[in-house]
């Protein structure tokens, strides 16, 4: 039986989050009556004129960039022709030639922590088609989506494993939301992802046989049609039988990736320049004038975290998911000095509160000052790790400086000795078992004492002082 192993690589269409269309002055808002966003122009009818969105062009520019592509100083689109009921003019404006970025890279981590760098093929600039709407009574098409300005990210066949897969178009997503170039969601079709994959022997050089898989809507989706087209080829050779140039799509239902046509079948696209457009060519001052306005990437973040503030690789990642969360912890680890405690709690109690309430870190009624108040009320003794979650809540709820929770509600910790050795020595009396207990060597009845203290004294007497004086104790009653 012979090893195979797995070359893929993704097409990545991301609808870009401009006001207008790319040719035309129509709203890109999403959804809205059937045939409502539209004019001449993206109607494609006889006599409208295309003009150029520049901020279809800052954007492309901007992603290419971010994703360490050289920037082509000429640009030129061209016409796509195809005959298709959700292509109004018959043809796409697209860019064959002149791509406006080439030779990029995305650098992944493996689950085994090793980095690899994905090549960037290149990326161009188009126009996105209408949509069909399919029924029991026939297909209808909605014009509204047609001319909305995208990019499409194609990579260098790369990728090796469903897993790099994912892992790709997982940081892309993040890069590209992080720029504001797009909003990314794939559940409204503004990041689309077709799949080249193809398999060959272990250790040859020479590309198999490939097949385009498209309909892939999320990152599930994804990794499970790369999964089944590496089985399908496989089974396929394996079993005597001939791979040819296919282009099949991913059906959900079925869990499986289903022909749509042949290379027999393909389309000859007879790509020529768009005679309605003006070339474009870029300066050396446009691109520094881009790249000059794009912030810390959330890698970038990420690796900074790590390095600065010396927390766990995991901790960095979690916390730079969203600008906003990842914003907080840099300044509440900045103001405190405690990049741990910020850590522990913004990814345990704070999520916890934001998930059942329905909110996210921005709608926070309290500041990343007040969190840092929170950690040194912790780290002085002024409350114990128990208070604070009590405080965390009404900071929450009320949006209160925790010192002032404090100081209205009582919650001051308590540390005096001769206070807390009284209510141990009530806990032990009560419990005679634990001194037997201990005495026979078990001493994790330690923490059962602990705790009991802890609730006879609900919650504010200092957690240190206790752990003490009941190992005194006990070892005094033995």
């Amino acid at each position: 039986m012979k090893n195979y192993e797995t070359v893929i690589g993704l097409e990545v269409h991301v609808e870009l989050s401009t006001k207008t269309k790319a040719f035309c002055g129509c709203t890109t808002e999403y959804g809205g009556k059937p045939n409502s966003h539209v004019c001449p122009v993206c109607l494609g009818l006889p006599g409208a004129l295309p003009r150029v969105n520049l901020e279809v062009v800052n954007k492309a520019i901007k992603t290419g960039l971010a994703l360490n592509c050289s920037i082509n100083r000429f640009n030129r689109f061209d016409r796509k022709n195809y005959f298709y009921p959700d292509a109004p003019k018959n043809y796409q404006i697209t860019q064959n030639d002149f791509p406006i970025c080439y030779d990029g890279y995305i650098e992944i981590e493996t689950a085994d922590g090793v980095k690899k760098k994905i090549g960037i093929e290149r990326i161009h600039m188009e126009e996105d088609a209408g949509k069909q709407l399919h029924s029991s009574k026939g297909t209808l098409v909605d014009f509204n989506r047609s001319g909305v300005p995208l990019i499409e990210i194609v990579s260098k066949p790369d990728i090796r494993t469903p897993e790099e897969a994912t892992l790709y178009l997982t940081k892309l997503r993040a890069i590209l939301f992080s720029l504001g170039v797009s909003d990314v969601k794939m559940e409204e079709g503004s990041l689309r992802c077709d799949g080249n994959i193809s398999i060959r022997e272990a250790g040859h050089e020479a590309f198999g046989v490939k097949a385009e898989v498209k309909n892939m809507n999320s990152f599930k989706a994804l990794e499970k049609a790369m999964r089944y087209e590496y089985t399908r080829q496989v089974e396929t050779l394996n079993e005597g039988g001939k791979l040819s140039v296919e282009t099949r799509r991913w059906d959900e239902s079925q869990e499986k990736t289903v022909l749509m046509r042949s290379k027999e079948m393909a389309n000859d696209y007879r790509y020529f320049p768009e005679g309605d457009l003006v070339s474009l060519n870029i300066s050396e001052e446009w691109i520094e004038s881009i790249r000059a306005g794009i912030k810390e990437l959330p890698h970038e973040k990420e690796e900074r975290f790590v390095r600065e503030y010396g927390i766990p690789k995991y901790d960095a990642m979690v916390l730079t998911l969203t600008e906003e969360m990842a914003d907080f912890f840099d300044e509440t680890a900045k103001i405190s000095g405690d990049a741990k405690g910020a850590s522990n709690w913004l990814m345990g109690d704070l999520s916890r509160l934001m998930n059942e309430a329905g909110t996210w870190i921005g709608e926070l009624k309290f500041t990343p000052q007040d969190l840092s108040d929170l950690l040194k009320l912790i780290a002085d003794g002024t409350i114990s790790t128990a208070i604070a979650k009590k405080v965390l809540e009404f900071m929450f709820t009320e949006g209160k400086n925790p010192k002032v929770i404090v100081e209205e509600k009582g919650l001051v910790q308590n540390s005096d000795e001769d206070f807390i050795l009284d209510e141990v020595r009530k806990v032990l009396d009560q419990h005679p078992n634990v001194v037997e207990d201990y005495r026979n060597g078990k001493t994790k009845i330690l923490g059962f004492a602990v705790g009991q203290t802890m609730k006879a004294t609900k919650g504010k007497a200092n957690p240190a002082i206790i752990n003490k004086l009941v190992k005194e104790e006990l070892d005094r009653r033995i």
